[in-house]
């Protein structure tokens, strides 16, 4: 099994960018599909981006053209670049396989990404 660390959030000013890394845990990385998510409060926690094993990427609507998912299995580590950042970006966010873990004790603990002036 594999577990998750987020790290790479911050505060960025609307159009700045960041990048986001997950460090995963355990042998099998690589034969995972992996998705970057984001949660707001009070809101569903949503995917935003996702990559197959071989790096097939797909992306939300309201982040293609701006973000970049990536991964490196020999590092078992997942990648987000975030260029062009909005406000409406702003959450906590996560990475997991894709479908996630169902038991919360699975998601680790996230990385605030804040998007203000």
């Amino acid at each position: 099994q594999v577990q998750f660390v987020e790290s790479g959030g911050g505060l960025v000013q609307p159009g700045g960018s960041l990048r986001l890394s997950c460090a995963a845990s355990g042998s099998i990385f690589s034969i995972y599909a992996m998705g970057w998510f984001r949660q707001v409060p009070g809101k569903q926690r949503e995917l935003v981006a996702a990559i197959t094993p071989r790096g097939i990427t797909n992306y939300a609507d309201s982040v293609k053209g701006r973000f970049t998912i990536s991964r490196d299995n020999a590092k078992n580590t997942m990648y987000l670049q975030m260029n062009s950042l909005k406000p409406e970006d702003t959450a906590v966010y996560y990475c997991n396989k894709n479908p996630p873990y169902l038991n919360p004790s699975r998601w680790g603990q996230g990385t605030q990404v804040t998007v203000s002036s």
